[in-house]
Parts: C-alpha cells; sequence; structure tokens
C-alpha cells in the first residue's frame, strides 16, 4: 500500500485562548447547595447552561406572559394526571398562572376516578387477560352519562365533565383538575380519538355525542389559540393527540385572522417525540417565538416548574 507522505504541522496557525468565544464559563457552572437551603437558593445554584438554562427561561416566560395579562395554555396527556400532579396544575390555575387546560380523553378517565374514588390507573396487563380491562362501571356511565348532557345543551365534553364533579359531592372532588377549571372559570377541553379510551368499550358510550362535545371544544381551543400572541402553550406529555390537534388549532385562529406569533412553546416529556417537536415547537413558530424542550419524568419536571413559578411570584 502506498504511504501518503505526512504534511508538517509547522505551519499552522493557533490562537490565543483567550481569543476564542466559548459555550461555557466559570460563572455557569452549578453550585453546591448547603443544608436547608431554600427553593430560590436550589434554582440559582442551577447551572446556567442547556436544559437548566432552558428551565429556568420558561418559568419566566410564563411569569412574564401572566403580568402582561397573556394566556397560558398546558395541554396534558393523561400521564400527568396519573403521576399525581393535579394538586400542582390546580394551584397553577388559583393562581392565574395556568389560562386553559386541554386534554386527550384519557384525561377525563382519570380525573374522574380521582374525584369519584380518590384512585385511579388499572393494572392493564392482568385485566386484559380476563377481558375485564376497562369495564369499571362507574366510570362508564358517569363519563357517558356527561358526554350526552354536553351534547344537549351544546357545550364542551371538559365543562359538562368539570360541572358534574363540582355539583357532586364525591370525597374527592377538590382533586378534579375539570372542577377547578370549572370553578375559576377556566376553558378546559377535552380531544377525543374514538376507540383510544375505556368508556368507548361500554354500552352507554353514545359516538354522536361525543363527538360533538369534542369538536365543541376543538372550536373552543381554536379561540385560545387565537389569543396566544405573547403567552405560552406547554405540551406536557402528549405525544400524538394534543400536538396534532394544536397544529389545526393555529391554522383555524390564523385563517380566521388571529396573530398567532410571538408566543414561547415548551414541551415536557420523558422522550423527545416526533410531533411534540414538529407540530407544537416548530411549525407553529415560523413567524417568530421561542421553543423549549425539556427531558424528563413528569413527576420530577412538573413539581420543579411548580416551585420555580410561585417562587417567581410577588409574596
Amino acid at each position: 500500500m502506498r504511504r501518503l507522505p505526512l504534511r508538517p504541522l509547522s505551519a499552522l496557525k493557533t490562537y490565543s485562548l483567550a481569543q476564542r468565544p466559548s459555550k461555557v464559563r466559570a460563572d455557569e457552572l452549578a453550585r453546591p447547595l448547603p443544608k436547608g437551603a431554600t427553593v430560590a437558593e436550589f434554582l440559582d445554584a442551577l447551572p446556567r447552561i442547556l436544559a437548566a438554562q432552558e428551565f429556568r427561561d420558561l418559568a419566566a416566560a410564563i411569569l412574564a406572559a401572566r403580568a402582561r395579562g397573556r394566556p397560558v395554555l398546558a395541554m396534558l396527556g393523561a400521564h400527568v394526571i396519573k403521576c399525581g400532579l393535579t394538586p400542582l396544575l390546580n394551584d397553577l390555575i388559583r393562581r392565574r398562572m395556568i389560562t386553559a387546560i386541554a386534554m386527550n380523553g384519557a384525561g377525563i378517565i382519570h380525573d374522574f376516578e380521582l374525584a369519584f374514588a380518590g384512585k385511579t390507573s388499572e393494572d392493564v396487563a392482568s385485566a386484559l387477560e380476563d377481558g375485564s380491562f376497562g369495564m369499571a362501571r362507574e366510570t362508564g356511565e358517569y363519563l357517558n352519562r356527561a358526554a350526552k348532557a354536553a351534547a344537549r345543551r351544546g357545550a364542551g365534553l371538559g365543562e359538562s365533565v368539570g360541572r358534574m364533579i363540582a355539583a357532586s359531592s364525591w370525597p374527592y372532588r377538590e382533586l378534579s383538575l375539570l372542577a377547578t377549571c370549572v370553578t375559576h372559570d377556566v376553558p378546559a377541553t377535552i380531544h377525543v380519538a374514538i376507540g383510544t379510551d375505556i368508556i368507548h368499550q361500554h354500552p352507554t358510550c353514545d359516538g354522536a355525542a361525543l363527538g360533538k362535545a369534542s369538536l365543541t371544544d376543538f372550536r373552543r381551543l381554536a379561540q385560545v389559540v387565537a389569543g396566544l400572541e405573547g403567552g405560552v402553550v406547554l405540551n406536557l406529555g402528549s405525544a400524538v393527540i394534543l400536538p396534532e390537534v394544536f397544529l389545526k388549532a393555529v391554522s383555524v385562529a390564523r385563517n380566521l385572522g388571529a396573530r398567532v406569533r410571538n408566543f414561547t412553546a415548551a414541551n415536557l416529556d420523558m422522550l423527545r417525540q416526533y410531533r411534540p417537536t414538529v407540530n407544537v415547537l416548530s411549525r407553529p413558530l415560523s413567524l417568530g417565538g421561542r421553543a423549549i424542550s425539556i427531558t424528563g419524568h413528569h413527576e420530577l419536571m412538573l413539581p420543579l416548574l411548580h416551585a420555580a413559578i410561585t417562587e417567581g411570584l410577588p409574596s
């Protein structure tokens, strides 16, 4: 094999490290925390690099949006409720830090079951073996009844379920995200994909009623999105449904003349998925805005975000 001649490196041009732009500086590094440190001290001790800085920026964007009277829309996958995080979301609603909620169809199931029975999330693998998966009677009866009531009144599914829970005497109704939205006049929309939720298995399910109520909620979400300029949209754990719904809501809002631009879009999930990346963080921001993506478990990330927001509120 022919050997190529090696060029001498004596002619290489170098420069002083002091002249080179660098992405990491000493004053941006993390700092150890003393015992008994406060939340503010913890947040300040995080490195000012990559996701840690984006996390700070997200909390700051939410606080700034609300200080200017701009909306904060939280779109949830149902896993967020299953992870025990509704008390934190309810608190942010009461503090007027979240101004609208959107969920997929599974969200109403976990919200109802927690309010009604104080428990939710069955063992799918074992229940599937004998066909008992999804067959809890009360879940199907109450939620399908709420869907029919929504269709009769021309209401959305989120509002109907929220009003049902808020008006009940169920022992855990204060845990309900939808009831909190109703009592604080916060729009809550539910976006159903027929066949994906356990209540669709029940004989009480009326597909026409579900479709009508969910379509009403889509139109309501489009109205929320129409006012999103200067605000924040959070996609918390929805990999498919809500990114797709959000994209269409943006199109409807713009088609009707709304300026939907210059907002912050954030995706928080355990994995980076295609649809949240493209339909929440990329395409809707082509006219301006900020995209933030933070990867981590909901049961860790959302409490941290709640703490960062509440720490930034005036005393």
